[in-house]
């Protein structure tokens, strides 16, 4: 993402609109070169990339933009590394003691470097060059870094995730933000709210998969404390809710005005027409092994019954519960298994919660026989679903003996 200065918007009314580059000949020519100067600096040090990049923005009034899309590339597509042959640190420590023990001179470096590099050599059991060694200690400082991998994108790639910086930057100062998720796949709902998991995003949720979800999220400066790092977190949401098919979002946001340092209330707004590319990857076909395991085995069965993944999303207040796999008989008999096999008390405590509060009487719950639900405090005497255990794999044939009972 862009820092804040790299930034670009403006107001109308109340509304803040930002920038948007077209992928038109001009700006893909742009992108174009600024990728050439990573590809040129391949293999050298950070240090000669800032140079490169600094020929190339010039006095020129478009910096900004060249500014932009290079932090993009760096911080997203490359990879900078400490080449030295020892931690720089313990290889300082070795030529300075050695240093120290003879009188300053140009052949007195010589020698230094000479003696250390044959000594390296025997210990790491490879040839050791003065010149590495001179290279690699300052290794560790920033500019010294060296660019060892560059994951090159296409310059419309670049143009997109230039966008989609634009309007994640926007969140950076959100006070809360209200997103409409209309009826859409269970699928995409899923992967959604597992990344408002991840993100640690606070989300009050409502609805449900026939008519859709309203999430409501604090922003950064609704927190007692502004919290640069929520803001961050709130702004890496987008993309994912980018792989949502039909979706509306306003926002109301606080900045402070430059030049009477007040704060000046304003609005955003965006749907799922706004032509962002998300680069986040689709949701993984299966959240664990133990899911994949069960899923092969089930396949393996000569039941009638169908199983389907992640397809029903369950309402309780405040949140929403998807159970990891539906069960349908041909004669519309439906039930909706959760397989219960992660050990973190928080996740333990909140999945028996939301067990308790879904109110639903077609839920199984498959429990892992490792788990310490009394550290927990999980009471299953309190649990109103049946229960199936297991201990490295769940069976299709327990399953099938909780949905059709005396079936054997």
């Amino acid at each position: 993402m862009l820092p804040t200065d790299l930034l670009s918007y403006r107001h109308r009314g109340e509304t803040v609109i930002p920038l948007k580059l077209e992928l038109n000949s001009q700006n893909l020519a742009l992108a174009t070169q600024v990728i050439q100067c990573f590809q040129a600096s391949i293999k050298a040090t950070q240090a000669d990339l800032d140079q490169r990049l600094q020929d190339f923005e010039g006095d020129s009034p478009d910096y900004r933009l060249k500014r932009g899309l290079a932090h993009l590339l760096k911080s997203g597509f490359c990879t900078f590394e400490v080449i030295s042959p020892l931690e720089p640190v313990a290889l300082r420590t070795q030529v300075f003691t050695l240093a120290a023990m003879v009188s300053p001179s140009f052949n007195a470096t010589e020698n230094t470097l000479e003696k250390l590099a044959l000594n390296l050599s025997q210990d790491l059991n490879r040839d050791i060059l003065p010149g590495e060694i001179q290279a690699g200690l300052y290794a560790d400082l920033q500019e010294n870094r060296i660019l060892t991998q560059f994951e090159i994108p296409t310059p419309e790639a670049l143009l997109h995730r230039y966008n989609l910086s634009q309007v994640q930057g926007i969140f950076y100062r959100a006070s809360e933000i209200q997103i409409n998720a209309h009826r859409n796949d269970p699928g995409e709902y899923k992967l959604l709210f597992r990344y408002l998991k991840l993100f640690q995003l606070m989300a009050y949720i409502e609805g449900d998969a026939d008519h859709g979800f309203t999430i409501t999220m604090d922003g950064p400066t609704s927190l007692f404390k502004s919290n640069t790092r929520y803001g961050l977190s709130l702004a890496k949401m987008l993309p994912a809710l980018l792989h949502v098919t039909k979706w509306s979002l306003k926002s109301t946001l606080q900045n402070r005005d430059s030049y009477s340092e007040t704060i000046r209330t304003g609005y955003f707004t965006l749907d799922s027409k706004c032509s962002l590319v998300s680069h986040y990857p689709p949701g993984k076909p299966y959240d664990s092994l133990l899911e994949e395991a069960f899923v092969n085995r089930w396949n393996a069965t000569k039941t009638t019954w169908k199983l389907e993944r992640e397809v029903d999303l369950i309402p309780i207040p405040g949140s929403v519960m998807i159970p990891d796999f539906r069960l349908v008989h041909p004669d519309g008999r439906v039930f909706l298994l959760e397989i219960v096999g992660y050990w973190r008390t928080e996740y333990l405590q909140k999945k028996f919660y939301q067990v308790q509060k879904s109110n639903c009487d077609n839920l199984i719950l498959a429990i892992s026989e490792r788990l310490n639900l009394e550290k927990a405090g999980i009471k299953l005497n309190n649990v109103p679903v049946p229960i199936v255990w297991f201990k490295d794999k769940v069976s299709p044939k327990a399953v099938l003996a909780v949905i059709e009972p005396g079936s054997d």
